[in-house]
């Protein structure tokens, strides 16, 4: 093993390792019920981001999704043609345009977390209320300090 991945604890490596796989199989996952929508991972994840923004450009659309504004642009093109989103102008400057989720899209996110949530449902089954709790309070945890750079 190469000398600068042996310098973390112990317990940092387990960590880093078993949420490297458990990422990784969700991702997997995710995949697949995508799949039944007909739905790529990143329109979804465009769509978890006006989801939960509200209507966005396609510059901000882009900065949230690390991709350049001629991909976010197919992207939402190919969106507007399944009916998961459309363009509008905005009310305050008509310069603007904005991305707005529509009823579709919204559906399909909504599908997509309650599957999602069944999966994870499936594999804590067996998990103590304890255990739950506090894997609940260290995944917070651990997000709240990655969220403050």
């Amino acid at each position: 093993m190469p000398e600068e991945l042996t310098k973390a604890p112990a317990s940092i490596v387990d960590i880093e390792k078993s949420l490297r796989m458990v990422a990784g199989i969700i991702k997997q996952h995710g995949r697949e019920l995508l799949g039944e929508f007909s739905l790529t991972p990143p329109q979804f994840l465009a769509l978890q981001w006006l989801s939960d923004n509200g209507d966005l450009t396609i510059g901000e659309l882009s900065n949230k999704m690390y991709l350049a504004c001629s991909t976010t642009t197919d992207l939402v093109d190919r969106m507007e043609k399944t009916e998961l989103v459309k363009r509008v102008k905005d009310p305050h400057d008509r310069r603007v345009v904005r991305i707005h989720i529509l009823e579709k899209g919204h559906d399909i996110i909504r599908k997509v977390i309650q599957k999602r949530q069944a999966y994870l449902e499936e594999k804590t089954k067996h998990f103590s209320e304890d255990q739950m709790k506090g894997l609940e309070e260290s995944l917070a945890l651990l997000f709240s300090e990655m969220e403050n750079k």
